[in-house]
């Protein structure tokens, strides 16, 4: 009978790295570069220590993006289009996503396709710089 390769259980997706620290978030923030959108702005430094380690990505929704509810719905769907768009995170960086006030209004009426295309946007920004 063979095993599973995890200890029986049955394989879970693989999650990118995210940033969870403030200090990680507050290293980005002042030792970065950024670009930025009507909706969003993000901002990106590379690490140095490790050439070839995998991205890390943190999104920060302020509280005048909405209430609650609305702040967890845009993180959901900010974590969704920055997978989408996987292939244009560098490896070895750091990327923090910060959402705008009325971000998720225009979510609601432009369509989450059109999410994607504004952190597709910013990250070929990135590449390009």
């Amino acid at each position: 009978m063979p095993s599973e390769p995890n200890g029986g259980a049955a394989a879970s997706p693989v999650r990118r790295g995210r940033l969870s620290r403030a200090a990680e978030f507050d290293a980005v923030s002042q030792l970065g570069r950024s670009v930025a959108g009507r909706y969003l702005t993000l901002r990106y430094r590379t690490r140095e220590p490790e050439p070839e380690g995998e991205p890390r990505v943190g999104f920060a929704v302020p509280r005048k993006v909405g209430v609650a509810v609305d702040r967890n719905s845009v993180k959901r769907r900010l974590r969704e289009a920055v997978d989408r768009n996987g292939e244009l995170l560098r490896p070895s960086t750091d990327y923090v996503l910060i959402a705008r006030p009325g971000l998720a209004a225009a979510v609601d009426s432009q369509g989450f396709d059109w999410l994607c295309g504004q952190v597709e946007e910013l990250l070929r920004k990135v590449v390009a710089e």
